[in-house]
C-alpha cells in the first residue's frame, strides 16, 4: 500500500473514532456540571424525635413535654414524629446523664428539667458526670417562680408557722429543688423543715400530702401547680407560705419573697444563684456537641411554636414567657460562672 493511502487511512481512523471519544467527554462532563440543590442531612431531621421528660407521668414537666411533642414537629425541616419518654430518677439527674452520655447527636433526642439538675453540678454532694454548660438549649417556654406549700388542713398557714415547729414535706431526691430549698430556708430563715425525699415524682408527693404523710412541698414551680392541680389553688386546698424568687408576685398578695425575708448580703447572693433557673423554666435541651445546622433547626422550630395558633398552652393551664435557645445558653453559662465563695457555701449547706 502507497504512502498516501496509509496517511489517509490513519486520517479515516481518526474521523471514525472522533466522536466517540467525543460522546466520552460529553458524558464525564455532564456528570461533573453542578446539580441541583437538595437538603442534605443537616438541613432535615427526618428520623423520630423523642423528648425525654426528667420526671413522671402526669406531673409539670411531664405535660409542658407533651405539649411541645404535639406541635413542634410539624416546624422542623423533615416533619419527624415526636415522641414523649418519661425518664424519672434521681430528681432528675438520671434524664441529665443520660442526655450527657447516651443521647445520639443527631437532633433527635431532646430532654426538659425541673430546675435542679441545672444547679447538681455546682452545688450537689457528689458529682453527677455532666455540665449543663455545655448542654445544648433550644429554648425555655416560661419563667416562673417556686412555691413552698402546705396542706390546707394542717397547722401550717404561713412561713413564721414554720419556724415555731417542725413541717415534714416530700422530696424527690438529692439534686431536685424539693430537696435542696427545705434545707436553704432552714439555713437563712430559721425555719423548722423536716425534709422526707426519695418519692418518684410529683404525683407522688401530691397523694403524700393528701393522705397526711407529709404537711407539704417546698418548693413546686407555680406553672407545675396550675398544670397537675389547678383546683388546690383555685378551692384554695393549700398555703402558699413563701415564694422562691427575687420579687413578691401580685398572684400571691400575701405570700412573701424569700429574698424579702434575708437580712444578709451573703443569704442575698445563695438565693440569686439558687433561683437563676426559674428564668428560664420549662426549658429543653439537646446533648453538648450537637451539630450547629441541628441546634438552629432545633431552635427556630421552638421559636414557632410562640407563633403557632394551634400551640395553645392555655389548655393545660400554661402561660407562656418563652425564651430563645440562645438566651438560655447564656443564662446558664453564667451560672456557671457564679463566684466559688458562694458556691461553696451552698455545697457546705446542703452537704448530707
Amino acid at each position: 500500500m502507497s504512502g498516501k493511502s496509509r496517511s489517509h487511512e490513519r486520517r479515516d481512523a481518526r474521523i471514525v473514532h472522533w466522536p466517540v471519544l467525543t460522546g466520552a467527554c460529553v458524558v464525564c462532563c455532564l456528570l461533573h456540571l453542578p446539580q441541583p440543590a437538595v437538603a442534605q442531612p443537616a438541613d432535615i431531621i427526618d428520623r423520630p424525635i423523642n423528648i425525654y421528660v426528667a420526671g413522671t407521668a402526669g406531673g409539670g414537666v411531664d405535660l409542658y413535654a407533651r405539649l411541645v411533642g404535639r406541635h413542634i414537629g410539624r416546624h422542623i425541616p423533615g416533619k419527624p414524629n415526636v415522641t414523649v419518654q418519661v425518664m424519672p430518677g434521681a430528681g432528675g439527674i438520671r434524664a441529665a446523664n443520660f442526655l450527657a452520655e447516651q443521647a445520639p447527636r443527631d437532633g433527635t433526642a431532646i430532654a426538659t428539667f425541673a430546675g435542679g439538675p441545672v444547679l447538681e453540678p455546682l452545688i450537689g454532694a457528689r458529682n453527677p458526670g455532666y455540665d449543663m454548660s455545655q448542654f445544648t438549649w433550644i429554648g425555655a417556654l416560661t419563667k416562673d417562680i417556686g412555691l413552698c406549700i402546705a396542706w390546707a388542713k394542717t397547722p401550717f398557714k404561713s412561713i413564721d408557722d414554720v419556724r415555731q415547729q417542725q413541717m415534714v414535706v416530700a422530696g424527690t431526691g438529692a439534686g431536685s429543688d424539693t430537696d435542696i430549698w427545705p434545707l436553704v430556708l432552714n439555713e437563712v430563715l430559721g425555719t423548722k423543715f423536716k425534709l422526707v425525699t426519695g418519692y418518684l415524682g410529683t404525683q407522688e408527693i401530691f397523694l403524700a400530702m393528701e393522705r397526711g404523710e407529709a404537711h407539704g412541698r417546698c418548693v413546686i414551680s407555680h406553672s407545675a401547680l396550675k398544670i397537675a392541680k389547678p383546683d388546690w389553688l383555685q378551692d384554695n386546698k393549700i398555703n402558699v407560705l413563701v415564694l422562691t424568687a427575687l420579687a413578691k408576685s401580685p398572684e400571691f398578695p400575701n405570700s412573701p419573697a424569700v429574698v424579702d425575708l434575708v437580712t444578709k448580703e451573703e443569704d442575698r447572693r445563695l438565693i440569686e444563684l439558687l433561683v437563676g433557673p426559674s428564668a428560664m423554666a420549662r426549658p429543653f435541651a439537646g446533648p453538648p456537641g450537637l451539630p450547629g445546622k441541628k441546634a438552629v433547626l432545633l431552635r427556630r422550630a421552638f421559636d414557632a411554636l410562640a407563633v403557632d395558633p394551634q400551640f395553645d398552652s392555655t389548655k393545660i393551664g400554661a402561660e407562656l414567657a418563652p425564651s430563645t435557645g440562645e438566651q438560655v445558653q447564656k443564662l446558664v453559662e453564667r451560672i456557671y460562672q457564679t463566684p466559688r465563695s458562694v458556691i461553696e457555701r451552698a455545697k457546705k449547706l446542703l452537704a448530707p
